[in-house]
């Protein structure tokens, strides 16, 4: 098979998408990977970069054109890296993550188990109730550029509520009025890292700054800034990140002003909210997402369930509502604070929380000889470690409800739940990031 050659044109037609929201295309036996590029549309392809077993090309000359294709509604698009799909219609986008979820199961999985839909979004403009806005050290504050920390200046961004986006320009403002310098990660020097802004229902919002020290000059000016471009700001609060890298969040925090929390209200229950708290970034999505794990879990009101990295013990909360009792499982201590004021303020008794990570928490069940029914996983992007698998199923649940934030891990631990025979029964796609790549799965697997 020839080899493809750099800089050469090709025509070929776009078959779907990768992972990352490129067009996928095959020429002469090998997949090109193509920038700004649509399923269906017929292209000549210039490949600009020819790896071992992949290429990268952009379109030079489009020979059709999709009816899904869309101009961008976005100035920054292709400049700033938080958006994939801006040149698709919604429904376009929605079919690509359906898609992706689905070769995830079957190819990484080895799933024979059909991805029965794909939940879209009614609202897919301003719905992040969680806003993290990098820093530059001359001051820019906005998104990263896609695959590289290069700070993008955004003003005005679609994804982002408004509350945020005048909170970004408040920080712009003291930044440049007090000569206060923002964070280089190459040398490690500079003070403000990140502007941290979260969201709840009712337009109040609870801002944190992230910063290489342990305090900013002018801290006073920069509150009155801050609650001045954002009139319901409840709480600043001031994070301590001295660590090299690029880890967002810091291991202490202090209140310049205000509440250390945030109160919202997701499927009919009060949560608490601190900093490092983990909370959906897609309220409405979010509801539809464990109304969906809800479902799968099929309790009827005599079970034993456990949620594993509960976060904020939303899930686990909800789970109660139908659970005989439920044990919510957490390694962030704030989380697990903020997750027990929350049940003492709704009400709900039949739920405990523990602090550790999931082996921690397995161990903690087989001492005190307790069999959960259901068990329900929430991990982070990186899944489940081979050790977790094989407590859970050593626990010998009747279910694992499995919701996922990252289709290529999900199919990884689908299939090493299946060696210890937990096979995938039905699974659901929910879209929590529209515009994104990003995708939710909820994925029911059983003996």
């Amino acid at each position: 098979m020839p080899a493809l050659e750099k800089n050469h044109i090709y025509r070929s037609t776009i078959e779907g998408y990768s992972s990352e929201g490129l067009g996928v295309a095959r020429i002469d036996g090998q997949v090109v990977f193509v920038h700004d590029a649509v399923r269906g549309e017929d292209c000549d392809i210039l490949v600009m970069k020819v790896l071992k077993n992949v290429a990268f090309g952009k379109p030079v000359l489009r020979h059709s054109t999709s009816p899904h294709r869309q101009e961008p509604d976005c100035p920054y698009y292709g400049r700033c890296g938080g958006c994939d799909f801006r040149h698709l219609d919604y429904a376009e986008e929605l079919w690509a993550k359906r898609q992706r979820v689905q070769d995830a199961l079957t190819r990484l999985g080895g799933s024979d188990v059909t991805v029965e839909e794909i939940l879209g979004a009614a609202q897919p403009v301003r719905y992040r109730n969680k806003s993290q806005y990098p820093v530059s050290a001359d001051g820019r504050v906005g998104f990263y550029r896609a695959r590289s920390h290069q700070v993008v200046e955004v003003e005005h961004c679609l994804l982002q509520k408004p509350q945020a986006d005048a909170l970004a320009a408040a920080l712009r403002q003291y930044l440049a009025q007090y000569h206060v310098p923002g964070y280089d990660e190459t040398t490690g020097r500079g003070l403000v890292r990140h502007l941290y802004v979260r969201t709840n229902c009712k337009g109040e919002s609870l801002v944190c700054l992230l910063v290489n020290g342990e305090s900013l000059p002018y801290e006073t000016e920069l509150v009155a800034l801050l609650r001045q471009a954002a009139p319901q700001t409840v709480g600043v609060v001031l994070g301590v990140n001295t660590r090299p890298g690029n880890a967002i969040l810091g291991d202490r925090y202090r209140t310049l002003w205000g509440e250390d929390a945030l109160t919202d209200v997701l499927c009919g229950r009060t949560v608490r909210l601190s900093v490092p708290s983990f909370y959906q970034v897609n309220h409405p999505q979010a509801e539809v997402l464990y109304g969906k794990a809800l479902e799968f879990a099929g309790l009827t009101g005599t079970e034993l369930a456990v949620d594993l990295y509960c976060g904020a013990g939303t899930i686990t909360q909800v789970l109660a509502r139908q659970a005989r009792h439920v044990i919510g499982g957490e390694i962030v201590p704030e989380a697990i604070r903020d997750a027990r004021a929350s049940a003492r303020r709704n009400g709900v008794e039949n739920v405990e929380f523990l602090e550790g990570d999931a082996a921690d928490v397995a161990a903690e069940l087989a001492r005190r000889q307790l069999r959960p029914d259901v068990i329900c996983v929430a991990p982070p992007r990186k899944g489940l470690v081979p050790e977790v698998i094989a407590s859970l199923a050593a626990m010998a649940p009747r279910r694992v409800v499995y919701v996922s934030c990252d289709p290529g891990t999900l199919g990884r631990d689908v299939k090493r739940f299946a060696e210890l025979g937990y096979l995938a029964r039905r699974a659901v796609a929910v879209d929590l990031f529209p515009r994104t790549r990003h995708v939710e799965t909820v994925c029911l697997m059983s003996r």
